[in-house]
């Protein structure tokens, strides 16, 4: 097959930090490439994934993020790119991308969406499903979908072999919990410190804090219970993997429909257990007793902390393996790009 991926104009492909949708997209982008498929990349000149890329932009616009004209000047050069480069399909990771994309009724278009399904998102999607499929990232953004088709779920995978096992031992300091996303409420760095706190353990909170709702919500909210037992450290880049390695477990205590959550497959890749609520996609991505605990209330947040070294770390490691590889991920999507392309009017006959 002959791939054009687009991605979005915002980070670059892969991110240096915080950036769930772009680290997803290098990840397909090189699985395709390795799997004996030819790629055009449509992103960012900034960008650094080692696949064939072209560009409009010279560099990600961060700072400008969701602005339509912008997004739309991006996609539109990105269409005309792999159009002319002859593209089998097209998987597209923008959202305004699928709208423009119905000009092109002799091209499949595929797309993916990686936000919740509220109300904007129901809209926009169930204007384009008639022509074209979308992929759900679990079943329980799937189910969320209302009325729209969705054209297969397909779990985030990742190369579970350049994530170090790691022992969960801390660092100098001794041993630790961490937090890792973004400092936004329905996130939980505050739920995360206040079940430290009560437990007793420490705790490091890693997240990005860019938009000035994070900011705000850092300052009313998180700030006042830092102390030497929970420690703000930033957004964190490289250094990511080894945190997750050496952490106890994962407090990723969220209160919302998380369509996936990619931290904690990078955590059960380390070997650390996941401390989490039923919400959203966890109950598809941690097993309850074996690879973390799926909590309902914050009481039993703060009693699971004190019983998760009992987990085995190689059960985590393994639930990643077998689960959640990112040849499982390639693969999935190839399979489904050949029946589009196979059932797609112009091409499939």
């Amino acid at each position: 097959m002959r791939i054009g991926l687009i991605a979005p104009p915002w980070l670059p492909v892969p991110p240096p930090a915080y950036g769930g949708t772009e680290a997803v997209i290098d990840r397909l982008a090189r699985g395709f490439v390795n799997a004996g498929h030819e790629l055009l990349l449509w992103t960012t000149g900034d960008s650094t994934c080692p696949v064939p890329r072209q560009h409009v932009l010279d560099v990600s616009e961060s700072a400008r993020m969701g602005a339509a004209a912008i997004e739309l000047y991006h996609l539109i050069r990105g269409y005309e790119a792999v159009r002319e480069w002859g593209a089998d399909i097209v998987h597209d990771h923008t959202l305004a991308g699928p709208v423009y994309a119905q000009r092109f009724p002799d091209l499949p278009v595929v797309t993916t969406n990686h936000g919740p399904f509220n109300n904007e998102l129901v809209a926009l999607y169930g204007a384009i499903a008639d022509h074209v499929p979308i992929i759900a990232i679990s079943h329980d953004q799937a189910r969320r979908a209302e009325a729209i088709p969705i054209a297969g779920v397909i779990h985030h995978g990742l190369e579970v072999e350049l994530f170090p096992f790691g022992d969960g031992q801390g660092d100098e300091r001794g041993p630790y919990f961490i937090f890792l996303g973004r400092m936004a409420p329905e996130k939980g760095a505050r739920r995360a410190a206040v079940a430290a706190r009560e437990a007793g353990v420490r705790l490091l909170i890693a997240a990005k804090m860019q938009e000035p709702l994070e900011i705000q919500f850092f300052e009313e909210e998180v700030q006042p219970l830092l102390d030497d037992q929970v420690e703000f450290i930033g957004e964190v880049g490289e250094d990511k993997v080894a945190l997750l390695g050496g952490a106890t477990a994962l407090l990723n205590p969220i209160r919302w429909h998380e369509p996936f959550g990619l931290v904690m497959i990078e955590a059960l890749a380390c070997g650390t257990p996941v401390v989490t609520f039923k919400e959203g996609s966890a109950p598809e991505l941690i097993d309850d007793g074996v690879t973390g605990y799926l909590c309902d209330e914050d009481d039993e947040l703060v009693d699971r902390i004190s019983e998760v070294k009992a987990l085995d770390r190689h059960a985590c490691r393994v639930a990643a393996e077998e689960r959640f590889s990112m040849r499982r991920m390639v693969q999935e999507h190839l399979d489904l790009f050949e029946r589009i392309i196979a059932q797609h009017p112009r091409t499939g006959g």
